[in-house]
């Protein structure tokens, strides 16, 4: 075993079974057991390489920190903040307890094939139900944003509007002070020229000339 620690590319080895089973853990559900593997694995690495208690425990903090804030980020947040600055605090804990630079090196190159192998537990364990509710909750809320648009575009039809672009057939129209992406039947429509929504096809405003009243009792 003495051997392999004085060998540069074992950091790469721990760190990246370590940081594999901890995300497989949070990705899908094996009881603990991954996160059992995990924690012994990353362990073993701060024990091999740092002489202090103090500074396995410091270390150890924050590597879990990290990983907490990835999670925090991916369940809570999702605007990424959070989980980089956890990806960094990974880095920082694994690159300084290895002993020389190119064992840092190896150690990065772990956190990175470890985070991305954990990925691939998805395909044939049972993911954890807490992604699938928020991956529901996630189409869900697309479908109901979805239905409101299209109910808005649905009041629009027989109403009239100003071309505030040229349709070629595509083009913006401005209805009751409000602008919209709408596609002509089929004719260029300049500028400019008052145009009538004639239907609505899911989002897409279909519009057309708008026919003078006067001119069509004449």
């Amino acid at each position: 075993m003495e051997q392999l620690v004085q060998m540069d590319w074992f950091t790469l080895v721990l760190v990246g079974c370590a940081t594999m089973f901890l995300i497989g853990e949070i990705l899908v559900n094996m009881r603990g057991l991954f996160a059992l593997f995990g924690i012994v694995a990353i362990s073993l690495y701060f024990y091999f390489y740092l002489t202090d208690f103090m500074t396995v425990a410091v270390m150890f903090s924050i590597y879990f920190i990290g990983l907490l804030f990835i999670l925090i980020d991916g369940k809570f947040l999702g605007d990424g903040t959070l989980g980089i600055i956890g990806i960094i605090a990974m880095v920082v804990s694994v690159a300084l307890t290895a002993p020389n630079f190119t064992a840092g090196l190896y150690a990065i190159i772990g956190l990175v094939f470890g985070a991305m192998l954990s990925l691939s537990f998805l395909k044939f364990l049972p993911r954890r139900q807490v992604w699938s509710k928020l991956m529901l909750k996630d189409r869900l809320t697309k479908e109901e944003g979805y239905t409101t648009i299209n109910e808005e575009y649905l009041t629009l039809v027989g109403k009239k509007g100003v071309c505030v672009t040229d349709l070629r057939p595509v083009g913006t129209v401005r209805i009751d002070e409000k602008d919209y992406s709408c596609v002509s039947e089929g004719q260029w429509i300049h500028k400019g020229t008052i145009v009538e929504v004639a239907d609505v096809d899911g989002t897409k405003i279909l519009v057309k000339k708008a026919v003078d009243k006067w001119h069509k009792r004449k």
